[in-house]
């Protein structure tokens, strides 16, 4: 099954403004192709509209939210000072319970990543992997 994902600089706004009378239409492309060994490529083109590029929740669609992107450079302070690597990973593939993963506002990434490349399982596991140590660089000292 071919998963879709809503351009998240476009669909998002249109998201947010839902509530309104006029009708909302949501555009879906496909994934952006990020190198799977590129956790930060990775981040700029999938977290960063709504976590910032620094991943403070600060990005340009984080506004528009209804629930504003977390902070994702305190995971570790929040965690007693050791990064969370499985709810992290948790958090991308969308096993975690959190509120705005998985909804109409934050697409879940790992199921995103299963279809991309040749070698989808162990492709998939390579950028979820990646992608978390990148956020485990953004932590603050």
């Amino acid at each position: 099954m071919q998963f879709r994902v809503m351009l998240l600089f476009c669909a998002l706004i249109v998201l947010s403004i839902s509530g309104t009378a006029q009708k909302t239409e949501v555009v879906t492309v496909p994934a952006p192709r990020t190198s799977a060994t590129s956790g930060k490529q990775m981040y700029l083109a999938y977290c960063a509209a709504c976590h910032g590029r620094e991943g403070k929740g600060d990005g340009p669609v984080a506004t528009s939210l209804k629930v504003p992107p977390a902070d994702l450079t305190v995971l570790s302070k929040m965690n007693g000072g050791k990064f969370p690597s499985i709810q992290v990973v948790n958090a991308i593939t969308g096993r975690a319970g959190v509120p705005a993963h998985g909804s109409k506002e934050m697409p879940v990434w790992g199921p995103i990543f299963m279809t991309m490349g040749h070698q989808h399982e162990s492709e998939a596991r390579l950028r979820v992997a990646n992608l978390a140590d990148y956020l485990k660089l953004l932590q603050k000292k």
